[in-house]
């Protein structure tokens, strides 16, 4: 993004985003991807303590915090609020005369929060951006953000000169020979072409639009260079890479699409080379932290990794309810601090398989607190079974636990996409391996042995799984084959069935048959909602 007298419209993104049951799309670069999330939400913290009525440090950081689900300290989004309510008041709701990007800015961080921007203190602050003149008075950046910010949360079109359309209209105007986009001049530039291009990912049905998107695509395709990265005004950026990320995964292309790879290199590789170790991003490489850098970069990778999981895309936000005062929501007194509670990110999600299905209900609850994710094709596939490491991610996803990368395992090598779910499941004590040295990531899971594992889940949760001997008898005694469960899973299964997690209906246990994808989107569906954990 362009450097600005207003340090132009960044965004920060800070994560600790649980991904689904799918590959990634870049399964190479997980690792890199989440220890570079994982130390910059450290810094950003650090380098944004209490975020203000800002462009930078400001509405980006609460964006990215909030998209992300990671833990913020307490008061941290009442804080700010109370700030846009004081300043939007004090100001008479006129947040600027000239930028209207200020506006955009804080209705989206507003949309992050759950709260409706059109009552800040008795004012719309989405009402000047119906006018369409003085809105588009910064030329092609007031209108971009002003379409991303209506639409984030479907806002109705205020009253005024403006229209939807008419935005629409003047971006598509705005568009150079070359099929790209800039602030200024007649060659399209990068960072403007990427933000032109995520305004407009939500209009293409238009044919219009779909012909200009395809444009701008393939523009951008032929300005990347050979590293991956992406050069303003003759110099490579992160924040050039950032906006051209977040603009394919806004248009659901993943960084792997062969238009976006240039000498194996791609935009994601390029944008990490940005990372310092202390988890921020330079703006040039070789260059110092830079928090405009780190914001765009940030927001970037979330953009990533929440279209990995399948989950909405980042400035799509009518589904998020209020995150005010919701600093502890939820949860057993005695749970780990690590056990994250869940907030619905794609409500209405089901899937074409599973009607009639006996766990249907789980399924679509996991799927629409984003914890699981189909198999493709609008598909779950209910009754296929699982391996041990897709039961090792549901668990580390159910949880909201942080994956941890592990060489522990013969079998288990650091660039497959289970490496740190098998890492996370053993760091926390749910499970540990086959012997000799390997976990047996492929091989089927039993009944009994997903028991053993979401019990060890349930004691993270604060649950008491403790039973006597006495009382696992009276748990089991009623299966005709509970007999043949091993000792070591015999309490599991007694605790899974005393607390409805396992379905007491069935006649008998079956403890060394493979479990169904169905079966335990059941239990950590059960679990859940026994800990207290969906909000």
């Amino acid at each position: 993004m362009k450097r600005f007298g207003q340090r132009g419209v960044g965004l920060l993104v800070l994560l600790a985003l649980v991904m689904n049951l799918v590959v990634p799309a870049a399964a190479a670069s997980t690792k890199q991807i989440s220890q570079a999330v994982q130390t910059s939400a450290d810094y950003m913290l650090s380098a944004v303590p209490g975020p203000a009525v800002s462009a930078i440090g400001g509405e980006w950081a609460v964006i990215g915090l909030a998209r992300s689900g990671c833990t913020v300290p307490k008061g941290y989004y009442e804080d700010y609020y109370d700030q846009v309510v004081d300043y939007t008041v004090r100001h008479k709701g006129v947040l600027h005369t000239k930028k209207y990007t200020e506006y955009s800015r804080v209705i989206l961080a507003l949309a992050a929060l759950g709260q409706d921007a059109r009552n800040v203190g008795g004012y719309d602050l989405t009402a000047p951006l119906g006018d369409f003149d003085k809105t588009v008075y910064q030329g092609i950046n007031g209108a971009i953000w002003a379409l991303i910010a209506l639409d984030s949360r479907d806002y109705p079109m205020p009253t005024g000169t403006a229209t939807r359309q008419k935005y629409v209209d003047y971006i598509l105007s705005k568009q150079h020979a070359d099929g790209g986009w800039s602030l200024t001049g007649t060659t399209a530039d990068p960072d403007v072409t990427a933000m032109a291009l995520q305004a407009l990912s939500g209009y293409r049905k238009q044919n219009k639009v779909a012909t200009a998107v395809n444009q701008g695509l393939n523009c951008l395709s032929g300005l990347q260079n050979a590293d991956g990265s992406f050069s303003t005004y003759g110099t490579a950026t992160a924040e050039s890479c950032a906006q051209v990320l977040t603009a394919l995964c806004q248009l659901g292309i993943t960084p792997e699409d062969k238009r976006f790879i240039k000498k194996n290199n791609t935009v994601v590789d390029a944008l990490l080379n940005y990372c310092l170790t202390n988890g921020s991003f330079c703006h040039t490489k070789g260059g110092q932290s830079d928090l405009m850098a780190t914001e765009q970069s940030f927001y970037a990778l979330i953009a990533l990794m929440r279209m990995n999981a399948g989950q909405s895309p980042l400035y799509s936000m009518e589904d998020v309810s209020s995150l005010l005062g919701t600093e502890r929501v939820g949860g057993q007194s005695g749970k780990h601090p690590d056990v994250q509670t869940h907030s619905l990110v794609n409500p209405g999600m089901t899937f074409s398989d599973v009607a009639g299905h006996p766990n249907r209900d789980a399924i679509q609850t996991l799927a629409r607190y984003g914890i699981v994710s189909g198999k493709g094709a609008g598909k779950f596939a209910p009754k296929d079974s699982l391996t041990r490491a897709e039961f090792a991610a549901m668990a580390i996803n159910a949880l909201g636990l942080t994956q941890k990368w592990t060489t522990a395992f013969s079998d288990v090598k650091i660039s497959h996409w289970f490496s740190g779910y098998v890492g996370g499941v053993c760091h926390y004590g749910i499970a540990s391996g086959k012997g000799n040295g390997r976990f047996d990531p492929n091989g089927t899971i039993t009944r009994q042995e997903a028991a053993v594992m979401v019990a060890r889940a349930a004691a993270l949760c604060g649950m008491d799984t403790e039973m006597t001997s006495a009382q696992i008898r009276r748990a089991l005694v009623g299966f005709s084959d509970y007999v043949t469960a091993a000792d070591w899973a015999q309490g599991s299964l007694a605790f899974c069935y005393s607390n409805d997690i396992l379905d007491g209906a069935a006649l008998d246990v079956r403890p060394t048959q493979a479990i169904s994808r169905g079966e335990a989107a059941q239990m950590f569906c059960v679990l859940l909602e026994k800990a207290d954990l969906l909000q």
